[in-house]
């Protein structure tokens, strides 16, 4: 029976004959096709299935890509039958990147066989536990599509009503599909899938009863997990209708059995601190980590190391802000302000907000903006403080609510201005939708680098117990070990001839579990202890091997890596050996050495590699080539491709909507950008503003920048890694991803493109300033940019009219606009941003799959350990078999084991717990739940199987013996340490000197610096060198990072470069000839810190070969036991005091007491105080003082003079001592054999070789003496100057060689004289100018009076350009400060023309209202006389009796009156009688006056022709003209009347009576002038 359904297609009848009961996730076999057969048996019509095709598809269909990626194909049958064949993950990754699966899952019809086949294809895809954001992806468009929301259910209903007897063979496993389906896409989205599950799940349930009913075989576990999801959908509607479910971000709780009452499953604990965790007083449940038995069972063992691995990150943060929240409340009491509060376990960054987003590789992060000024005495570089992957929690409502963050990069330079860049954390993203630009939190960091805790903690909850390896020893402490799996196979044996001794004979290969047939120590070229450890190594599935010191531990590594490696087919199954270290440096030295014998083969993951022999096998590297992508499966290529262009489309839409927010935050936004977000009085208020009193200043993005000054460079000082940088080295893993562009250099420049694009938004407005207060404008508003405070919106309603606001209240105002502006332009961001960060994600997942095919084809991958944390589901893919662990005492437990793969059969652990540890955070975790004790130190504390190395390859006996007993009870010295030689210099290769000055604590961080420390080491230092050592022979180490910025600064890189100077952590694993060691520590409380353990001074003490010089407050130190002991050892041998004995080589006698920098002056060339005196071979002595290096003076260089004798004339040498004399070189008369001339001949050189130099007395050819000397060759061209007729017709001078080749003639010299059209002559030549035919520019200087009363300095053109000079106008306010040819900025100011009779109302920059004043000035003058001047106008500086002369002068005709006043002009100062002066001043003002009294320029003094730019009494004529000036000061209206003026001069006069004339009628002029033109030319 067939029954047909709305809009919906059912399964057609089957062929029974070749169906499989169990559809499942089997691969498709032949009768797959079946389910393509039409109602009737018969096969479906081409078209059909196309059109069937079509409906799952709509794939781009766009041919190749740029990058050669394939075209996307259509989601067909055919296509999603392919990929049930396929691995999950490759499923996964197509169906997530196809363009074609939403169209397909979004068809409003589908045939019933096509929903079985989803279903079946979907449930396998979500079985990819590796790439998770793609299944995520995946979920989402399901969980979001018709076919989820409207297909299913329909499907799931007609179910029920179909008989057809082949389909309902196949509804067990369908319908175990569905709930499958179902079950995923509710764990991922519990929040939004609850609805169509939950109708899905009660559609489920009577459809498996209808069938059971009717026959169909319903598997057992259907019910069971139908169940299992109708549970967790009762508990989700439950938290819905409560209201706890808001987001798909809730997590599912289970009960754990082996959990403490009330405590939940640790796989189901938040990574992150929960709010609980803040504000309620409960401690967290921990188990301590144990030391002497074994674990109950596995799930304690991985709960108890994520416990205590999330508390130590957890705890610092946990305290610190319960810290803050109590001091916040007793502010109050005690009065000390937050800012000055110091903390713990946290630093606190004060006003801290969110700026812009930037793309980068991994996602979205931001540039987060915090008040530097509380850190000013930071030094970033050096500074532990924001580094990369350190964890920052953000508030601002005292952790009510917080977000998390991540530092993803520091610039020490962006750091000093407060600006670092963050990455949110999923959670957190969520929640920046509700955060306003001005919102403004407290920021808190925690020192700790989440990323690794991240890592491994997602690593341990992910962990199945039955998948880690090596249970019996791990967790059960077995001590009886077994061989590794793949040696238990019947005849394996082994090749060991790879690594048998130079000059042994090989040894055929034999089973490494037969002891006898072993070689012998001579034969594999190692001593006894290093043969047991490769044994060891070989034999056991898991072995430990103990390096002390110079045991040799890096080489027996190496040598058990190589015999493993040249024997890779017993145990490598495909499957690479993969080498773990703690650090960068360790895994570059032991792959390195891997190299030295595998040239192939090597993949090194991590970008802080310093080898540039491993360069090439770098991970990056290896996926940059250029074959690499062509290499890749097609699924890979076709995601990437897809994913990719998601990404950049993306970052394109953000890139706008970022930059134009970032122009609100740079410069103040233009009017017309935010007429949206006022209101429209506001906005009809800010139109109608007069010009008058709104004169905006444009501001560029440069002009508003910081404007540093240059910064000066220290002294060049010695290359020192700061710690910063050191520590970033190991915590990033990846620098850049496979060929993308820079990241980093886009994300620190964000958006600068479309910002200065966008620059023409930016405006500076409601300021009334002039010109040269522009920068003090700049300041103010950068000041008020920075300003959150805005004005309400009920006090915006109150106002009208925005102009009649102070300044203060326009500022907050403006600020409530560009509130609303970037609230709205975030939102739109917010999109683009979440549509950015999802596709980063899957690619990166991409890229991780990338990299997994990369390490599929090589030999040995090695990685750090951070890296394994972050690459631990690509290793459990990779799933490597055999696990060498380097360094592994200093790797916490929880990153040992999430290292490790179920597929893991052979663990081998070298290290040793005696020198550096693990290193927790918290103490407490450290010390009494040992935290600090790695899987290595805990394995051989309950005894289990290991080899110590016991013979050291490095110490002399003396430096040894300060380890044993002390740390190690016995280390044997093997027989080379004995031979090195004694230290130059000193009396003992071992001293430790004592001292009592006390240390300084560092501001910033718990670190400390001794100056004194640091100046006798570095003096030390320069001491050995002076014995002949090189500076890489030395090594200066101290225990704290604040000493070595102490030290960097006394050491010059021209006296130091080459000298190693490091923290003793840094530098475990290394070794040197002199170690010269400042410990540091000295104060009055006795505080030793970090030197009261064990084992940093085990590594302290083990670094040197041939000396040990060590400084520290030995008194203060001996209250440690350890530090006693060695005391101890010490004093026996006299080896520790107040001083160093300095010995000089060349006189053993002289002795010097080296206790403080200051010594080191009685040896100044590192020998003693007296002279040199070595005669040297010379036969001088050395000036130097003793100098015990250059023992033989062979570099020596003798600074007297020569004294030799060079020839049989006696005379002496004349050079320097140390250069070579050569021949003698003094001038002696000898006579020239062939010409018998005498001549100044050198001593040395015979007269018959010397060249003549008296003057030649032949005649050449042309009749012309020669000029050559007489021991020359007579010249061939003749150089005598003759006159020459051109061609040209004129006549010039030339060489007679020249005048005589008729073959070429000279270039015509002659001026051309040609008048050119502006009147001066042709500069060019006759030549030059084709005979007249093409003339020279003008090259005179113009010289014309321009409208501004200067001179054009510009050549002769015909158009004078603006006048470049610096403007000379001025008021009594202010200068102006720009170029004469620019417009001037009106001076807004009150005019200041006031006097008893009359006042002006006007501004300064407008003509004058009022008339000027007659009346003669009363004010006396200093000689005692009555002044000269008008009322009103500045009294004139001469007077009319004392100057007499000089004012009397007749000029206008009326000076010689006694009642004359005068008038004193300001800009040149001449005197001239007031009612002359204003008639000329005036006529301008008479149209009968002469055409240049009318034209638009400022007056002159009569006298000097100096323009009057400054008088208030002519101010209105003044302003009149400098208005008509400015109207002429663009370079079009210039151009124009200079225009105007070349073709009738008489329209360049513009006559005064028009002042008002604007650049219109300029151009109205010239558009007349060009008409009566034409109709004269026509």
């Amino acid at each position: 029976m067939q029954q047909n359904f709305p809009n919906y297609l059912l399964p057609a009848p089957l062929n029974l004959s070749n169906r499989p009961e169990n559809m499942g996730h089997q691969p498709a076999s032949r009768s797959m096709t079946d389910l393509r057969v039409g109602p009737q048996g018969e096969e479906p019509q081409r078209g059909r299935v196309e059109a069937q095709r079509g409906r799952g598809g709509n794939g781009r269909g766009r041919g190749r890509g740029r990058d050669g990626t394939p075209e996307v194909r259509k989601l067909g049958y055919k296509m999603l039958e392919g990929l049930l064949e396929r691995e999950a993950s490759e499923v996964a990754i197509t169906l997530s990147s196809s363009t074609g699966l939403k169209n397909l899952l979004d068809d409003s019809t589908m045939r019933s066989d096509l929903v079985q086949l989803v279903c079946q294809v979907l449930c396998k895809a979500f079985g990819s536990r590796i790439d998770r954001k793609i299944v995520l992806h995946l979920a989402r468009i399901v969980k979001d599509s018709k076919f989820f929301r409207n297909i299913l259910p329909y499907h799931v209903t007609g179910m029920m009503s179909d008989y057809a007897q082949a389909r309902r063979e196949q509804y067990p496993q369908h319908l175990s599909n569905i709930i499958s389906l179902l079950s995923e896409v509710l764990n991922m989205f519990p929040q939004s899938s609850i609805q169509s599950v939950s109708m899905l799940v009660a559609l489920l349930k009577p459809t498996v009863n209808q069938l059971r009913a009717t026959g169909v075989d319903i598997l057992p576990s259907t019910d069971e997990d139908l169940e299992r999801v109708q549970g967790l959908v009762d508990h989700l509607q439950e938290k819905s209708r409560e209201g706890t479910l808001r987001s798909d971000n809730y997590s599912f709780l289970a009960a754990d059995e082996d959990a403490p009452p009330g405590e939940e499953d640790f796989r189901t604990m938040s990574i992150y601190p929960t709010i609980e965790e803040f504000h309620l007083d409960q401690k967290p449940f921990l188990r301590p980590n144990i030391m002497s038995q074994s674990f109950p069972n596995t799930r304690i063992y991985l709960d108890t190391h994520f416990r205590l691995l999330r508390e130590d990150f957890v705890r610092p943060l946990r305290e610190g802000v319960k810290e803050i929240l109590r001091n916040q409340h007793s502010e109050t009491i005690d009065g000390i302000p937050m800012k000055k509060r110091r903390f713990d376990d946290i630093r606190i960054y004060f006003d801290t907000r969110l700026v812009l987003p930037l793309c980068t590789p991994t996602g979205i992060a931001y540039k987060v903006q915090f008040d530097p000024r509380p850190l000013q005495f930071v030094r970033w570089e050096n500074s532990k403080r924001l580094i990369y992957g350190s964890l920052v929690c953000l508030s601002m409502d005292n952790f009510e609510t917080f977000l998390f963050a991540t530092v993803t990069d520091r610039d020490p330079t962006l750091l000093r201005k407060g600006q670092v860049h963050l990455c949110f954390s999923s959670e957190s993203r969520a929640r920046l939708a509700r955060i306003q630009p001005s919102d403004s939190f407290l920021m808190v960091e925690t020192t700790a680098y989440f990323e690794a805790y991240r890592y491994v903690l997602e690593g341990l909850q992910e962990q199945d117990e039955n998948d880690v390896p090596f249970q019996r020893y791990i967790v059960e402490c077995n001590t009886d070990v077994d061989p590794p799996a793949y040696l238990r196979v019947e005849g394996r044996s082994y090749d060991l001839s790879s690594i048998m001794a130079e000059g042994q004979e090989k040894i055929p290969p034999f089973n490494p579990l037969t002891p006898h047939a072993w070689p012998d120590e001579e034969k594999v070229g190692l001593d006894e202890s290093q043969l047991q450890a490769l044994k060891l190594a070989l034999t056991n599935e898991v072995a430990i091997i103990q390096g002390p010191p110079g045991t040799g531990k890096t080489h027996v590594g190496l040598k058990i890596a190589q015999a493993l490696l040249n024997n890779h087919e017993a145990w490598s199954n495909n499957c690479p050996m993969l080498v773990v270290c703690y650090t960068n440096h360790a895994l570059d030295q032991f792959l390195e050495g891997i190299h030295g014998f595998l040239k192939r083969g090597i993949v090194r993951v991590g970008g802080r590699s310093n080898s540039e022999t491993l360069k090439p096998f770098g991970l990056r590297e290896l996926t940059r080539a250029s074959n690499f992508r062509k290499n890749l499966p097609q699924h890979l290529r076709r995601a990437h491709h897809e994913i990719y262009t998601q990404m950049e489309a993306a970052e394109e839409l953000l890139k706008r909507q970022s930059a134009q927010l970032e122009c609100s935050l740079r410069g103040v936004l233009r009017e017309d950008f935010l007429e949206r977000y006022m209101s429209p009085q506001h906005w009809d208020s800010l139109c109608l503003q007069p010009v008058s009193h709104y004169k905006p200043l444009s501001l560029s993005f440069s002009e508003m920048a910081d404007e540093d000054g240059p910064q000066l460079n220290d002294e060049e000082l010695i290359d020192i890694d700061e710690e910063a940088d050191l520590i970033q080295a190991e915590r990033i893993v990846v620098d850049a991803e496979h060929g993308d562009k820079d990241w980093k250099k886009h994300c620190c420049s964000p958006f600068v493109c479309c910002c200065d694009e966008l620059s023409a938004t930016v405006l500076l407005m409601c300021v009334q300033m002039q010109g040269h207060q522009k920068k003090k404008i700049k300041q103010m508003a950068k000041k008020e940019l920075r300003k959150t405070s805005a004005m309400s919106e009920q006090q915006e309603r109150q106002t009208r009219n925005v102009w009649i606001l102070n300044l203060k209240d326009r500022w907050r105002l403006y600020r409530l606009w560009v509130l609303r502006y970037r609230t709205d332009l975030r939102a739109k961001a917010l999109t683009s941003e979440q549509v950015y960060q999802d596709a980063a994600e899957r690619l990166n997942e991409i890229r991780r799959r990338e990299d997994l095919c990369v390490l599929r084809q090589a030999r040995v991958v090695g990685m750090t350990t951070t890296g394994a944390a972050k690459y631990r589901q690509a290793l459990q893919e990779l799933q490597p078999r055999l696990v060498i662990v380097e360094e592994a005492a200093e790797v916490l437990e929880a990153h040992t084991i999430t290292t490790l793969s179920k597929a893991c059969q052979h663990l081998i652990l070298i290290g040793d717990h005696q020198q550096l540890r693990p290193s927790a955070t918290v103490y407490d975790l450290a010390k009494n739940f040992n935290l600090e004790v790695s899987m290595f130190e805990r394995l051989v504390r309950v005894n289990f199987p290991f080899v110590r190395l016991n013979y050291q390859h490095r110490m002399r006996p003396s430096i040894a013996r300060l380890l044993t007993p002390h740390i190690y009870e016995t280390l044997e010295n093997h027989p080379s340490v004995l031979e090195y030689d004694n230290v130059k210099g000193v009396l003992t290769n071992l001293f430790f000197v004592d001292h009592g000055q006390f240390e300084e604590e560092i501001k910033d961080g718990r670190s400390h610096q001794n100056p004194h420390e640091a100046q006798f080491v570095v003096a030390l230092c320069r001491y050995l060198m002076l014995q002949g050592y090189k500076p890489s022979q030395i090594t200066i180490l101290t225990t704290y990072t604040g000493q070595l910025h102490c030290l960097r600064k006394l050491m010059p890189s021209p006296n130091f470069s080459g000298v190693k100077v490091h923290v003793v952590d840094k530098y475990q694993g290394e070794e040197n000839d002199i170690i010269i060691l400042s410990l540091v520590r000295s104060n009055l409380q006795r505080r030793v810190g970090f030197l009261n353990i064990s084992n940093r001074v085990c590594v302290a003490l083990s670094r040197a070969k041939m000396g040990l010089f060590c400084i520290g407050n030995m008194d203060m130190l001996s209250s440690v036991t350890l530090w006693s002991n060695i005391l101890h050892t010490l004093r026996e041998s006299d080896q520790v005091g107040r001083a160093l004995t300095l010995s000089c080589q060349n006189h053993p006698d002289k002795q010097i007491l080296a206790s403080c920098s200051d010594d080191f002056r009685g040896a100044p060339e590192g020998g003693c105080d007296q002279p040199c005196q070595f005669r040297l071979d010379c036969g001088h002595v050395c000036t130097r003082m003793c100098h015990p290096y250059d023992v033989e003076h062979k570099e020596y260089k003798c600074m007297k003079d020569c004294q030799k004798v060079l020839c049989e004339l006696k005379h002496k040498c004349t050079r320097r001592c140390y250069k070579e004399c050569g021949e003698c070189q003094v001038l002696l008369d000898k006579i020239i054999p062939s010409c018998q001339h005498s001549q100044k001949v050198p001593c040395h050189l015979d007269p018959e070789k010397f060249v003549c130099q008296e003057l030649c007395q032949k005649t050449l050819p042309c009749d012309h003496p020669c000029k050559a000397a007489c021991g020359e060759s007579c010249t061939a061209q003749c150089k005598v100057r003759v006159q020459m007729q051109l061609k040209c017709g004129h006549v010039q001078e030339e060489p007679c060689f020249i005048s005589r080749d008729h073959r070429r003639e000279p270039n015509c010299k002659t001026k051309c004289g040609t008048t050119l059209e502006c009147g001066h002559p042709c500069p060019g030549t006759c030549h030059g100018c084709f005979q007249g035919r093409l003339h020279k520019a003008c090259t005179h200087k113009c010289q014309q009076t321009l409208v501004c009363s200067h001179q054009c300095r510009e050549p002769c053109v015909r158009d004078c350009p603006p006048c470049s000079v610096r403007c000379e106008n001025r008021c009594v306010h202010s200068v102006c400060m720009k170029t004469c040819g620019q417009p001037c900025a009106p001076c807004n100011e009150p005019c200041e023309w006031q006097c008893p009779h009359h006042s002006c109302t006007k501004l300064c920059h407008e003509p004058c209202d009022r008339p000027p004043c007659s009346v003669p000035c009363n004010n006396t003058l200093r000689c005692g006389h009555r002044c000269i001047g008008l009322c009103g106008d500045p009294c004139p500086n001469k007077c009319r009796i004392c100057h007499k002369d000089e004012v009397t002068e007749i000029f206008f005709g009326n000076e010689d009156d006694p009642d004359a006043c005068f008038i004193q002009l300001e800009d040149c100062k001449h005197l001239f009688e007031a009612t002359g002066m204003d008639q000329y001043m005036n006529l301008d003002e008479d149209q009968g006056a002469e055409l240049d009294q009318r034209a638009i320029r400022l007056k002159d003094c009569p006298r000097c022709r100096t323009p009057i730019r400054r008088n208030l009494r002519y101010g209105t004529h003044i302003n009149r003209s400098l208005a008509a000036i400015s109207s002429l000061c663009d370079e079009s209206s210039w151009k124009t009347l200079r225009y105007v003026e070349s073709i009738r001069p008489e329209h360049c006069e513009l006559h005064t009576d028009n002042l008002g004339l604007r650049l219109t009628q300029v151009h109205e002029s010239f558009h007349i002038i060009m008409i009566k033109s034409g109709e004269m030319y026509n």
